[in-house]
């Protein structure tokens, strides 16, 4: 197998080219089964030689391994030592056929959870490389990438990613084995798949139910599979990473939950579900002030219920804050929406009900009509 080009250094240079290729593979934070198929030798002949190197080298453990090979030139960011693709190890614990046993939760601080015991996933930046992970379904993520989305315009140490890669192996593996949910491929990381449940993936197989519920005209159901994708929001998602990746992630899972949230309510508001559909209109409103479309439905909602007055007061609200902290005036929407509730009129949701049919909505009863 050709190597890097190894760089003058007193300790590299005991080593003989065997440990030095195996150093090497180690560096890229290749496992022993994967560093064996790459150097066509046993897997046990790997441990051996790794013994050696550390015990040459006076490293203490793996991790320092993979400092060391950075630092001696072994390895170039960006260039592995495979020659050969590597298949991956064989799921011995749990795996696929029985369901994964490793979750990971980012709709919220970022957490994971091995058949129900919390995993400690470190420091932020190393949190921050799982979720880039396990958010790009499946696919191989460069080392280059991760730096990337992670770091952006800084500059870390060329080995932190692989240093990172290794500790997060550490913390998710597979029971009492050496497997874990990362794996090597191509010069790149990837999440193993089929071995992580991640609640981002739920959340928009959630998203495609609820579409299918409402192309059916089941508003009912709509309203469900809505209610059980919003409880998988525990706050801030990806709350606490670092990077731009992670920024513009935020703002899109944020997004994302708004709309949710806004489909469940337009759909209880059609049901005549008013009072539970304010209430939750009030809190998205004080949550998200400037954004006019939640705006409008609160108004519209509050005029269905004969509470005029309050809907002109939301109104004046976002005016108010539209001005002050972005200096533009109300939206197109939401001025037609001011001049639909003046005249008595109620876009989008029929017309204003009467007083006794307010009441009787409000109480859960009907009226003659």
């Amino acid at each position: 197998m050709p190597t890097t080009a190894v760089t003058e250094h007193p300790t590299a240079a005991a080593l003989g080219r065997q440990e030095r290729d195996v150093l090497a593979a180690v560096g890229c934070g290749l496992r022993d089964d994967e560093i064996a198929a790459a150097l066509a030798i046993p897997e046990d002949a790997v441990a051996e030689r790794l013994a050696r190197v550390l015990a040459q080298l006076g490293l203490r453990d793996r991790e320092a391994a993979i400092v060391h090979a950075f630092d001696c030139g072994l390895v170039v960011p960006g260039h592995g030592p495979r020659t050969q693709p590597v298949r991956p190890r064989p799921w011995t614990t749990g795996g696929p056929a029985a369901g994964p046993t490793v979750r990971i939760s980012l709709l919220g601080p970022p957490q994971a959870w091995q058949d129900g015991r919390p995993l400690d996933l470190g420091h932020p930046r190393r949190q921050a490389v799982l979720a880039v992970l396990a958010l790009c379904a499946g696919r191989v993520i460069s080392r280059q990438q991760l730096l990337d989305d992670v770091w952006g315009m800084e500059s870390p140490a060329a080995n932190v990613v692989p240093v990172y890669i290794y500790r997060l192996r550490k913390a998710l593996r597979v029971g009492d084995g050496p497997d874990s949910v990362i794996e090597y491929a191509r010069r790149g990381y990837r999440l193993v798949s089929g071995a992580v449940d991640v609640d981002v993936a739920r959340m928009e197989e959630l998203v495609t139910g609820i579409r299918a519920a409402d192309r059916a005209g089941e508003p009912a159901e709509s309203v469900r599979l809505c209610a059980q994708a919003l409880e998988l929001f525990r706050g801030e998602p990806l709350a606490g990473l670092p990077g731009p990746w992670a920024e513009l992630e935020r703002l899109r899972l944020t997004e994302r939950r708004i709309a949710i949230l806004r489909r469940k309510l337009e759909w209880q508001l059609r049901l005549g579900q008013d009072a539970e559909a304010i209430a939750e209109l009030f809190a998205l409103f004080a949550a998200h002030p400037l954004n006019e479309p939640v705006a409008a439905m609160l108004m519209r909602a509050l005029h269905r219920n004969d509470r005029q007055a309050d809907a002109l007061t939301v109104f004046d609200r976002v005016c108010h804050r539209l001005a002050d902290d972005l200096g533009v005036p109300p939206s197109r929407m939401l001025r037609r929406t001011h001049r639909a509730i003046l005249s008595g009129d109620e876009p989008g949701l029929g017309p204003a009900p009467s007083a006794g049919r307010a009441r009787a909505r409000r109480q859960g009863t009907a009226t003659p009509g």
